[in-house]
């Protein structure tokens, strides 16, 4: 068995949760204070809002060696910035977008809508979002960004796209 196949079959997935304050990461500590259990692979980020989860913070989760990015917020009508969540979810329907430009699959990023009282449905959530990623294997992204410095050298070094001259 090479090194690799190893190395993916012993691999835990690496999730960045960013949660709403008042909704899922409120979801989430009752969970943990009625003893709960999901799986350990989610590092937890509170925001005051989902609305306030810029795509950047997302990409930025990506590129330092996330698997996975989990967001959760208020239900409609629930947010406690009025409409923090529809803000979020117009911008998650252009990221995902985005990300599969990229060659990230869908199912490495999940946008849940989390009351503070369903903290059985956080743990439901993180379980199947990091079986699912798991399923995936590695995204490796980090190293994604040294294959695609090399292929932009090489555009660059032989001057693909300068033959191409447009006339009116």
């Amino acid at each position: 068995m090479s090194d690799n196949k190893k190395e993916t079959k012993n691999w835990e997935p690496t999730i960045v949760a960013f949660f709403c304050n008042w909704c899922t990461y409120t979801a989430a500590d009752l969970a943990g204070v009625s003893r709960l259990r999901h799986a350990a692979n989610v590092r937890i980020i509170r925001v005051m809002c989902s609305g306030r989860v810029d795509p950047q913070f997302i990409l930025n989760a990506y590129a330092k060696g996330a698997d996975g990015v989990l967001i959760g917020g208020c239900h409609f009508g629930d947010c406690h910035y009025m409409e923090g969540n529809y803000k979020t979810a117009r911008r998650f329907h252009l990221l995902k977008r985005m990300l599969q430009d990229m060659g990230i699959e869908e199912e490495r990023c999940r946008l849940e809508w989390i009351s503070a009282s369903e903290g059985e449905r956080v743990r439901t959530v993180i379980n199947d979002m990091v079986e699912k990623v798991k399923a995936l294997g590695p995204l490796r992204l980090p190293e994604r960004f040294n294959e695609w410095d090399k292929e932009m050298e090489f555009i660059g070094e032989h001057n693909i796209g300068e033959e191409v001259h447009i006339h009116a």
